[in-house]
Formats: C-alpha cells, sequence, structure tokens
C-alpha cells in the first residue's frame, strides 16, 4: 500500500487514502508520511464498511472541499498509477463524462477472474442497452463528484464489492457517456505478498443480486435506453 501512494503522489496532487477500518495500525504510518506531505490526505473509517463505503466517505469529502471530479484506484497495486495523468486530463477535456480502465492482463491474471468478469461485463451491457462500458469491475476511473454522490445518497446499496459495476451502469443510466482507457492490472502471486479480497461465493452472491437490482431499474430505464440508442439518431 505504501509503494501505492507513493507512487500516486509522484504523478497527481492531491492524494487522498480512505483507510477502512484497518487494523494493522497502516493508518498511523500514513498520517506520519502525511504530517510531511501536505499533498496526502488520509480519512480513517473506524471499522470497514466496504470498498463503496469508503469511496462513499471519500466522495462527500470531497464535494465539501470543492473539487469536481475524483479518481478512485486500489491502494493493493493492481492499478497503475503512472496512467492518473492521462485519466484525469480525458477527464478535464470531457468532465461530462466517466473515464472507466479497461484492464490489460499480464500473463499471471487468475483465470478464473479473467473469465468470470466476461459474464459480469456481459450483464452490464445488457443494463445499459449495449452503451459502452468497456469494463465493469475495473476499479481505476474517474467519476463526476456530484453524478455519483446523488445515486449514492439515495440507494443503500454500492457499498462493498457492487460498487463498481452498479456505478458504472447507473450513472449511465443518468445520462453519463463512458469513454474507456485501457490500462494495465497487476494480480500478485502469493508469494509476492498478494492477498484476494474476493469471496467467491459472497461476493457472487452480492454481485447476483445486484444485476437482479439493476434489471428491474434496465426494464424501467428501457424507454429512455432505447430513445438514447436508436431515436437520437434519427434527428
Amino acid at each position: 500500500m505504501f509503494e501505492t501512494v507513493h507512487e500516486a503522489r509522484r504523478f497527481w496532487t492531491p492524494v487522498w487514502v480512505v483507510v477502512d477500518g484497518s487494523t494493522d495500525r497502516s493508518d498511523e504510518r500514513l498520517l506520519e508520511l502525511s504530517e510531511s506531505d501536505p499533498g496526502l490526505r488520509v480519512l480513517r473509517l473506524a471499522v470497514n464498511q466496504g470498498k463503496g463505503a469508503a469511496v462513499l466517505h471519500g466522495l462527500r469529502e470531497a464535494s465539501a472541499q470543492g473539487f469536481t471530479h475524483v479518481l478512485t484506484m486500489d491502494a493493493d497495486g493492481q492499478h497503475p498509477p503512472h496512467c492518473i495523468p492521462e485519466f484525469m486530463a480525458a477527464s478535464i477535456s470531457s468532465p461530462a463524462a466517466m473515464i472507466l480502465g479497461v484492464p490489460i492482463f499480464d500473463k499471471d491474471a487468475p483465470k478464473l477472474r479473467v473469465r468470470g468478469r466476461k459474464i459480469g461485463n456481459w450483464w452490464a451491457n445488457l443494463e445499459t442497452l449495449w452503451g459502452g462500458i468497456g469494463d465493469s469491475l475495473y476499479g481505476f476511473r474517474v467519476y463526476p463528484v456530484i453524478s455519483l454522490l446523488s445515486i449514492m445518497e439515495n440507494t443503500r446499496w454500492m457499498r462493498r464489492f457492487d460498487f463498481d459495476p452498479e456505478a458504472a451502469v447507473r450513472l449511465y443510466w443518468k445520462g453519463l457517456s463512458p469513454i474507456n482507457i485501457p490500462a494495465p492490472v497487476k494480480y500478485f502471486r502469493t508469494e509476492e505478498g498478494g492477498v484476494s479480497h474476493f469471496h467467491y461465493l459472497n461476493d457472487n452472491v452480492l454481485l447476483t443480486w445486484m444485476h437482479i437490482r439493476l434489471l428491474i431499474g434496465f426494464i424501467l430505464y428501457l424507454p429512455l435506453l432505447l430513445w438514447r440508442r436508436f431515436g437520437s439518431r434519427r434527428r
């Protein structure tokens, strides 16, 4: 994590780290680093609440500080800090869009994870009527703060592993177009210290329930999606 934070700071400022109820005292070391680095801020949640909840906490703080867009990335080294300037430049050029990373997998990527996300991507594309979401699960993204915050404040979901795909789908429903940018993703082997936080049973149940919710929403949004996909071309 500390290497990821260091690399992120090399390429952007400010960098905020949301510590989601960690018990390994990593927050203390991060706070020490932030004392000598005004570009680093540490936000702490007392108990683990999940990725979406951590993002929501950061969004609220970013909105309060007047930021209009945020780039999200994992702290475990899977996401590429050197791509931050490219993603932020794309967001500056198209502020009304969501900038989505599309993963470039290395040879060590778990085959089950690579194949499994194809299923999730198919569902996300169905739920948006093939609106152009390149990858529904890759969390290296830039979001408009107000748009995402308004969605999250009005639902009890999107607090855990269901955050990334549901955010992309619901933002598309609200009119935000996706801009897809390829970016490498790194899966670390066990001997390299890699620890997967994906729990196959629990998280697949969570994702299944998420897609049930999204399919219901898809039916409600279908007339609008059909018009956006086909009707607008006739004008």
